[in-house]
């Protein structure tokens, strides 16, 4: 029995490096994206499905839901972190640097409410993950991938340099404390991309 952390497909947003607005749809990369995923983990033992209810989470999560059988439930605390009138805004016109330790959003959530929002999450996933006999599939976003595996997990060595989370990347913890990191960042479903450095 383990958790599996898994990052929403691609959207758009992504692509074009936009700061994402809760509606954004998967793009047509994302669908496929998210059909690899579900059909990776579709004989892989998945029990349940605990997702952010934005639409790209929503999506991906309803795809592994087709292919595993597993009922989904959607869980506004695994929401990426609310930018309040900064979403919608290129990064590229961005004056500000968003993920800076003490920078709050206009209308969105600092660093300290985003963490315990998060804590929040994580107790609702290990009461979830307490109660299956099979694996617990949690489909989320970039910055709560982040916050969980630095502030929840253990990994041998330490927060690996360079941490990431691409697009439908799994990452496998033990389902019972010390709540191990078993597979980081994995996405071993995906086309390999040489020219693409986020394909990996």
């Amino acid at each position: 029995m383990a958790i599996l952390l898994i990052r929403h497909a691609e959207t758009a947003s992504n692509a074009a490096r936009v700061v994402q607005t809760p509606d954004a749809p998967l793009s047509s990369r994302g669908e496929v994206q998210a059909g690899l995923l579900a059909r990776r983990l579709a004989g892989e033992g998945v029990a349940h499905i605990l997702a952010s209810d934005f639409a790209r989470a929503a999506r991906t999560a309803a795809l592994l839901r087709e292919a595993t059988g597993a009922p989904l439930g959607l869980e506004p605390l695994l929401r990426e972190r609310n930018f309040g009138e900064i979403r919608g805004t290129a990064y590229a016109d961005l004056v500000v640097d968003i993920f800076a330790p003490g920078y709050r959003p206009p209308g969105g959530e600092d660093w300290e409410a985003f963490h315990a929002r998060v804590d929040a999450a994580w107790a609702r996933i290990r009461d979830a993950a307490t109660s299956l006999e099979g694996h617990l599939a949690v489909v989320t976003h970039g910055l709560v991938c982040h916050s969980l595996t630095t502030r929840h997990f253990e990994h041998a060595g330490g927060d690996p340099p360079g941490l990431r989370f691409d697009n439908t990347a799994v990452t496998q913890i033990a389902a019972t404390p010390p709540w191990r990191i078993a597979r980081l960042n994995c996405t071993a479903h995906l086309p390999r991309d040489p020219s693409d450095p986020s394909d990996r």
